[in-house]
């Protein structure tokens, strides 16, 4: 998501109108629609702008607000904070807490979110039984923005163990500074790194650039805008980024689980798959699996999962997405790197900032508004 404000909210630029035309973006050709699954979303607690979450120890979903606390979900609702970051961070831009993770054996937590000079942060906690430690607190890695918008700050663990970072473009508009494709910048990539496998962390020796001297060694993939949220598919370990447009496309990038990385999906020459001002497609260009236009109500990707719940089988093994402008919550269908079919769920989450995937692969939709929505049968 472009994070940009307009009044209220968080999304700084978010002023361009869009559309969410559905259409592949590996071809023109339109796919025809399935039956769309039957869904409601069940309101199931109210935060201060909530923004990012993820599953939690003892079967919770943690759920970052934005100004800078972390608050665990359960059955009973939304518990007291159990981390307060708010006086290191602030809510200018589209910065804030950005993003949190746990690894995979629940002892270790991240928290992604930009200080008060604006630099992007990755910091450490020590878990045990279920709770931060916060002595225990350290940093991981920082980026220098140059701007306060396109910050990404997106974080998961891969089924792979090792902890990736979404980074924008450093912000202001077009990649004045050309990010995108400087392979010496960690801005507009997408990183994978090893954080207990060295201090402050180590680099797999499988990353794609580690023999290349003129690259930065965490670099997973590039040519990104502003990979707002990203994801694996639980059931197949493929990756999903929703990387938010400029002015007139909207993109959904994927990438197999065999990937060995190196992907370049093409900004700032292309926006989506159509070159931008006038650039030249790279020859190793990734497109999108998907891309939308702004002829209607969309402006902003919100990348979401593929769903891999029992509450609704009908939506099983579809990708959940939406957008911040228009908040309809739509799926895709993907086979083998294509787009197989579209539909419409036919309801709304509100400003939609963010999905988050409980441990038995249920998905809740975060309105930056304040709702926090469960997606059930209808």
């Amino acid at each position: 998501m472009n994070v940009r404000t307009r009044s209220s909210a968080i999304v700084g630029a978010l002023c361009l109108v869009a559309s969410l035309a559905l259409t592949t973006a590996s071809a023109d050709e339109r796919v025809a629609p399935p039956r769309a699954a039957k869904v409601a979303l069940t309101k199931v607690a109210t935060a201060q702008n909530p923004v990012a979450g993820t599953p939690g120890p003892g079967g919770t979903v943690w759920i970052a607000e934005r100004a800078g606390t972390v608050r665990p979900l359960d059955a009973k609702g939304l518990g007291k904070p159990v981390l307060d970051i708010s006086k290191e961070t602030t809510t200018d831009g589209e910065r804030g807490l950005l993003g949190i993770a746990f690894d995979k054996r629940f002892a270790h937590f991240y928290i992604s979110f930009t200080n008060l000079e604006g630099t992007s942060v990755v910091d450490e906690f020590a878990v045990r039984h279920g709770k931060i430690r916060p002595d225990t607190r350290r940093t991981v890695l920082t980026q220098t923005q140059p701007y306060a918008n396109h910050n990404g700050g997106d974080i998961k663990f891969g089924p792979d163990g090792y902890l990736y970072i979404a980074f924008g473009d450093g912000g202001a508009g077009g990649d004045p500074h050309g990010n995108g494709q400087n392979l010496d910048t960690l801005l507009g990539k997408l990183l994978r790194i090893d954080p207990r496998g060295g201090k402050p962390y180590a680099i797999p020796r499988d990353n794609p650039f580690v023999d290349d001297p003129k690259a930065r060694d965490e670099i997973w993939s590039y040519g990104l805008r502003n990979p707002w949220r990203f994801s694996f598919d639980a059931g197949t370990g493929d990756l999903l980024i929703g990387d938010v447009g400029q002015s007139a496309w909207e993109e959904i990038d994927w990438a197999p689980a065999r990937s060995k990385g190196g992907e370049n999906y093409g900004w700032s020459r292309m926006e989506g798959t159509h070159p931008f001002r006038g650039g030249t497609e790279p020859a190793n260009h990734v497109p999108p699996v998907h891309e939308y236009d702004r002829n209607g109500l969309g402006c902003s990707v919100t990348g979401g999962f593929v769903y891999r719940g029992r509450a609704v089988a009908a939506l099983r093994g579809q990708y959940v997405y939406s957008d911040y402008c228009d908040g309809t919550l739509r799926t895709l269908k993907i086979e083998n790197g294509k787009v197989t079919g579209t539909s419409d769920l036919g309801v709304n989450g509100g400003e939609v900032v963010s999905f988050v995937q409980s441990r038995q692969g249920e998905l809740y939709v975060l309105d930056l508004g304040g709702s926090i929505h469960r997606i059930d049968p209808a």
